[in-house]
């Protein structure tokens, strides 16, 4: 019924035109939409049947294109229309809520989440971790923690990998833990990722060992329980991949920025005390007048902080340089 308020349909103009001329016949319709006389009638029958319009005289016969024809009020038919439309919206949220509960019954009795696969097999984890990387388009999320799976090979495959994917506009951000340069196998790979562009944070003990790609795909690997080895939990869009996405980013809030040698930086007393001040909520004015600093020298070095410490206000400065032990 929704193209009787379609001008682009037959039904939509022969009504239109009924609307515009009252009690029209069949060979004035005909000429007024430019459709021909059988058409028109045929058309004026249907919503006739659907009480969009009505004959002057509601027998039917071959004499119906004699007949002067009347549309009913356009706002009824609106209505009707709408009427319609809340009955099918209805039944159509009945039956999708009736497959919903079918949906989630079958899976728990199953014992399954959608949106979850697991994968067990050693070279099915590190070939997810590929397929993860090969399908991002912007970036790839990584939290590293031990233990470091796979092989010299492995890290040397993934390296060109990584340095493939970045060099096509992937960026990759990586949380390492805070020995992982220590590592004689990860350690040397993850230092040149980093002088390859990898943007790289380390804290002292991650909470799980994680890959993000774009917002399509994580995976989580942990340690087998009933047996050496690891598992994967694979885990496509859904609210799940939403909250893992957000435990990354705060957690790289919190992390510190790691240079290519894993060694910490160090500040001087004159740093110390401006970002004890900075901590405290001074502002750029207040620190070069309780130092006794030109403002501009000020402004530089709490550029320069910020930077080291990878953070983007001052109370995350703060956070990270407590972390350090700078305060």
């Amino acid at each position: 019924m929704h193209d009787v308020l379609d001008p682009d349909t037959e039904r939509g103009r022969v009504y239109r035109c009924l609307v515009a001329q009252p009690r029209a016949r069949v060979k004035e319709l005909a000429r007024e939409v430019g459709l021909d006389g059988d058409t028109v009638l045929a058309v004026l029958r249907d919503l006739a049947d659907e009480g969009v319009a009505v004959a002057s005289d509601t027998a039917r016969s071959a004499d119906d294109r004699d007949h002067a024809w009347e549309a009913l009020p356009p706002d009824r038919v609106v209505e009707t229309v709408l009427q319609r439309d809340a009955v099918r919206q209805a039944t159509a949220r009945r039956a999708g809520a009736e497959l919903e509960r079918l949906y989630r019954y079958a899976r728990r009795d199953a014992g399954a989440y959608g949106p979850l696969e697991v994968v067990e097999e050693p070279a099915e984890v590190l070939a997810a971790g590929r397929r993860l990387q090969l399908a991002a388009r912007h970036q790839v999320r990584v939290i590293d923690v031990p233990p470091y799976s796979g092989s010299s090979a492995h890290y040397a495959d993934q390296e060109v990998l990584q340095r493939r994917r970045m060099a096509a506009g992937v960026v990759y951000r990586a949380i390492y833990q805070g020995a992982a340069f220590e590592d004689p196998v990860a350690g040397p790979n993850m230092a040149r990722m980093v002088e390859a562009g990898e943007q790289a944070r380390t804290l002292d003990e991650p909470p799980l060992k994680l890959a993000l790609g774009d917002d399509d795909l994580a995976i989580i690997t942990l340690p087998a329980d009933d047996r050496d080895g690891v598992v994967s939990l694979l885990i496509r869009p859904s609210s799940l991949l939403h909250a893992l996405a957000a435990v990354f980013e705060t957690l790289w809030r919190l992390a510190v920025p790691a240079t290519i040698a894993g060694v910490d930086l160090r500040i001087d007393e004159r740093d110390r005390r401006i970002l004890t001040l900075m901590a405290s909520g001074a502002t750029d004015d207040a620190i070069a007048r309780r130092l006794g600093l030109g403002r501009r020298t000020v402004v530089r070095r709490v550029s320069t902080l910020l930077a080291h410490l990878g953070a983007t206000t001052r109370f995350q400065a703060g956070v990270q340089a407590a972390r350090r032990g700078w305060l």
